[in-house]
């Protein structure tokens, strides 16, 4: 087991995942841009801040990037110089949601100074993060994922070795363009139902035993949407970035994802109307705003 890490990037799901690693005996040296981040780690049992992610690097068997985009994950390992600051066996792993051509791309650069990377990126939320339940898709070569493995067992509960450099990324961004797809089908039904007269509870209920059953049915519906609690941690800015790389990727590939493309369409649609920071489960408040418009 790998008994040392780096961090960068100790957002909302950064903190949790690393006293997760922490618990797991996982020595954790951590680096963000914000202050604040950075004090909240000292607050974690078994990690530590550093002063730039060159230093957090320092001796680390891994380093684990926790970024929002490509060009976050750019920005440190090239502009910033970090990838040329790593020296074999150091294994590279990008937990973010990165767009996986340019994945495939930047893995085939780190292989040039003999470092393995690998795209790790993760389903489940805040949530998820705290209590170690994680859904984590890599991409990359087994023999590297068989190194870090007892390190993502730490942070989730269902790990996957998918495939080659940049499958996690792509497993990833094409999960939540299904499950966009999904939540604003079920708002858009649960409106209707709501217009009609049935009860929300009672078509939760039902719907989770049928044909039109989803995640968002059996979790986003009735713990997110119905009581208005809008809390799930996971932004409408984030769920359009990922939804534009899955369609992109399609397009990029030679294909046509219309119905990718269509709710990619709503959802920018939604985010103007409401914010980028809004929580991705309001799409219902934006469902029922189109509603009275309509």
């Amino acid at each position: 087991m790998i008994s040392q890490t780096a961090f960068i990037g100790l957002g909302r799901m950064g903190i949790p995942m690393t006293g997760r690693l922490a618990a797991a005996g996982v020595a954790v040296r951590g680096y963000d841009v914000s202050a604040q981040a950075r004090a909240a780690l000292d607050e974690v049992d078994g990690a530590r801040a550093a002063a730039s992610a060159a230093e957090a690097a320092q001796g680390a068997a891994s380093v684990i990037l926790m970024l929002p985009t490509s060009d976050a994950v750019e920005a440190v390992l090239l502009e910033d110089g970090l990838l040329e600051a790593l020296e074999p066996p150091t294994i590279l792993i990008d937990m973010g949601s990165s767009e996986p051509l340019r994945t495939r791309a930047l893995a085939e650069r780190a292989a040039q100074r003999g470092i393995e990377m690998l795209d790790a990126p993760v389903s489940g939320g805040v949530r998820g993060a705290l209590e170690g339940t994680l859904t984590i898709m890599v991409g990359g070569a087994e023999r590297a994922f068989g190194e870090c493995r007892a390190m993502f067992d730490a942070m989730g509960g269902n790990v996957r070795h998918v495939g080659g450099p940049g499958a996690g990324h792509a497993l990833k961004a094409l999960n939540n363009l299904l499950s966009a797809v999904h939540l604003l089908a079920s708002c858009e039904a649960l409106a209707v139902a709501e217009r009609f007269g049935l009860d929300p509870a009672v078509f939760v209920d039902v719907v989770s035993t049928s044909s039109g059953r989803s995640g968002s049915v059996d979790n986003k519906l009735p713990n997110y949407v119905i009581p208005a609690r809008f809390d799930s941690g996971f932004t409408i800015g984030l769920m359009v970035k990922d939804m534009a790389i899955a369609v992109a990727l399609g397009e990029e590939l030679g294909l046509s994802p219309k119905l990718g493309e269509s709710a990619l369409d709503a959802w920018r649609h939604a985010r103007s109307a409401l914010s980028d920071d809004a929580d991705h489960t309001e799409i219902s408040r934006w469902v029922e705003l189109a509603e009275a418009r309509g």
